[in-house]
């Protein structure tokens, strides 16, 4: 297999003994952990995937309210540089490799001050983190999101750039649920991203599983491929709350029910999913490491 798989584990509350061991028995190679640093015992965590033969392959940030590299406070914005650090920490506590960043809280769709005041806001902050990225061995890596979720930094061309003002080997993490939106071509946005990839989520053009949209599987590992990317490729799927008589999904609840934090369940609801059944998730996470397998598989050996 030419990528390895990994999968993040926000979209769903539950023990991480319960995930790490549903990653194991599904055939994942690791895991990207929530960046909640205080809701984890490292040497536990660490302990679970060695027994599982799993490992950390990073970690994402939460901005969920209160975390923002772009807030008009300044002690918003330092608490969020210090909040990015202890993920760090956390990232090489566990041995993994690289840390996503989002640079603004989810769901901020209103700027506080002039785009140069924001940029240089957030060069100022990533900079900051990106000293202490190279002090515990982390590659910090920007990932863009859709615009319905954040009005800073969309495209992969916008997160490159930042990387490069911040320096280092500060680099970009692309996500083809928000490529498939923001980006004209994103085909060519991945061969323009390049060395400066550090990572790559998956969902489908829905943000269902790998399979169940419209996304050509085999045309990105292609083209990750082209990039020379031989890393891994990290499942996000946010199954939706479907609450019309269509439903086939009548057992996912409200967010209320999900046994998430007060942060973390409005985390959930503006990615406008639930308290979703372990049946279901399963189901899905198997669902997703199978098609990806598939792709890689017809990528390795091509029809005559």
């Amino acid at each position: 297999m030419p990528f390895k798989v990994a999968m993040h584990n926000w979209m769903r509350a539950e023990p991480i003994e319960t995930t790490i061991a549903r990653l194991a028995r599904s055939g994942y190679d690791g895991i990207e952990i929530s960046g909640e640093p205080i809701a984890y015992d490292a040497g536990e965590v660490k302990g679970l995937l060695d027994q599982h033969g799993l490992s950390c392959w990073g970690s994402v940030t939460l901005m969920t309210g209160g975390r923002d590299l772009v807030h008009e406070d300044h002690y918003v914005r330092q608490a969020s540089v210090s909040y990015v650090k202890d993920c760090l920490s956390f990232v090489a506590s566990l041995g993994g490799e690289i840390l996503t960043v989002v640079p603004s809280t989810v769901g901020k769709v209103t700027a506080m001050a002039s785009p140069e005041e924001e940029w240089n806001w957030c060069v100022e902050g990533l900079k900051e983190c990106q000293a202490h990225a190279e002090e515990v061995g982390v590659r910090m890596g920007v990932e863009p999101l859709n615009r319905f979720e954040t009005y800073f930094i969309n495209r992969a061309d916008q997160a490159a750039a930042m990387a490069k003002e911040v320096g280092g080997n500060c680099g970009v993490c692309l996500d083809i649920f928000h490529m498939n939106m923001e980006e004209a071509d994103w085909r060519q946005a991945i061969r323009d991203t390049g060395d400066y990839l550090v990572d790559f989520h998956v969902a489908d053009n829905n943000r269902m599983p790998p399979g169940q949209g419209a996304i050509d599987w085999e045309a990105l590992v292609q083209e990750l491929s082209g990039i020379g990317y031989d890393r891994y490729l990290t499942v996000e799927f946010v199954v939706p709350v479907d609450r019309t008589p269509l439903s086939k999904r009548t057992e996912i609840a409200d967010a209320a029910e999900s046994g998430a934090s007060q942060g973390m369940e409005q985390f959930l609801r503006d990615h406008g999913t639930g308290a979703v059944p372990e049946h279901y998730y399963d189901e899905y996470v198997r669902d997703s490491i199978d098609r990806l397998r598939k792709a890689f598989d017809a990528v390795q050996t091509p029809a005559a």
